[in-house]
């Protein structure tokens, strides 16, 4: 696999230029170090605002690039002005724990509509047959946590019944991919990570990216088809929150890894289980709720942003950067 098909991890010397005290960094340095800052641009003047802001010296002990990203380690304990701050200025921050070894074995869940593509697959269908606004209504309160999942989708399903499963296909030949998420996948399955997708969402859809993006495993919701239309009903277990967090317990045991190296990525509260579950639950482009419960929150970066958080775990190892 070439460079280009996945982030790179490297040092860059327009970094050392920027923030000197990143020359001077040694491994025990790491265990003074409580939290991430990544961004696409991190300027000397933004640490100067959150010296100004936290009234304590900010000042990074290493850093690195994840692709276009630039990734700072830094001292103490991130804190809610610090947080506030970051995301004003479009940069993301997270607390340091917890961080799964990116060099060995692990397992990448994600959940699919929203988090590994930009739409939710049951909206873009309402709106091609004309109910639209009913539907999404309904799939809102879901993801906000206001409606039991299992009875929203049910009653979601039975409005589109009678719909013709040619208007799945025309969906499904254009899925966007969420911006980074080829990449990531990619990086991840360079270094021996199992990439999977649980989803509340249609297995007409997570086969399609399963196989699309050589992932491990997809396990979503069956709809019922007879004659080329959909009956209004699904078949089979429905993938709630619970399924997602079973999921997650089962593939780490089928593959033997330590719970300990797992991430769960989602974005509605309907992730929140497998993410308390894994060892570490990222919080992507979420709704408040999910941010609020989440370790780790992913505002601004692309999926990329996973990785800038992995690659912390890289200089445990003593990694080899590549200039």
């Amino acid at each position: 696999m070439d460079s280009s098909s996945v982030f790179t991890i490297r040092k860059h010397t327009n970094l050392l230029t920027k923030f000197p005290s990143l020359c001077y960094f040694q491994p025990a340095d790491f265990n003074q170090a409580g939290w991430l800052l990544f961004g696409l641009h991190i300027s000397p003047a933004s640490l100067v605002d959150f010296a100004c802001f936290s009234g304590l010296p900010v000042e990074p002990l290493a850093g690195w690039m994840v692709g276009p990203y630039e990734v700072l380690l830094m001292r103490g304990e991130v804190r809610p002005d610090i947080v506030a701050l970051t995301d004003a200025l479009s940069l993301d921050c997270v607390p340091l724990y917890n961080i799964p070894k990116l060099y060995e074995p692990g397992l990448a869940l994600f959940d699919m509509d929203s988090t590994v593509i930009q739409i939710e697959c049951i909206d873009e269908i309402a709106k091609l047959v004309g109910v639209g606004d009913k539907v999404s209504a309904i799939t809102e309160q879901v993801m906000q946590g206001e409606l039991d999942f299992e009875e929203s989708l049910r009653k979601r399903v039975l409005i589109l019944k009678g719909t013709d499963v040619s208007i799945l296909e025309q969906v499904r030949c254009t899925l966007p991919l969420m911006p980074g998420m080829r990449l990531l996948t990619a990086s991840l399955q360079t270094r021996g990570w199992k990439v999977a997708i649980a989803s509340g969402g249609f297995s007409w859809f997570s086969d399609f990216l399963c196989e699309s993006l050589s992932l491990s495993y997809a396990e979503s919701n069956q709809l019922v088809i007879e004659n080329g239309k959909l009956t209004g009903e699904v078949t089979g277990r429905v993938v709630d929150a619970q399924r997602k967090a079973d999921i997650l317990l089962d593939l780490t045991n089928r593959y033997e890894l330590g719970i300990e190296n797992t991430i769960a990525v989602g974005d509605g509260v309907n992730d929140l289980k497998m993410m308390s579950v894994a060892g570490l639950g990222i919080a992507y482009h979420a709704k408040l709720k999910v941010q609020q419960e989440a370790q780790v929150v992913i505002r601004h970066a692309t999926l990329g942003g996973v990785l800038c958080v992995l690659s912390a775990s890289l200089l445990r190892q003593g990694f080899n950067w590549k200039e």
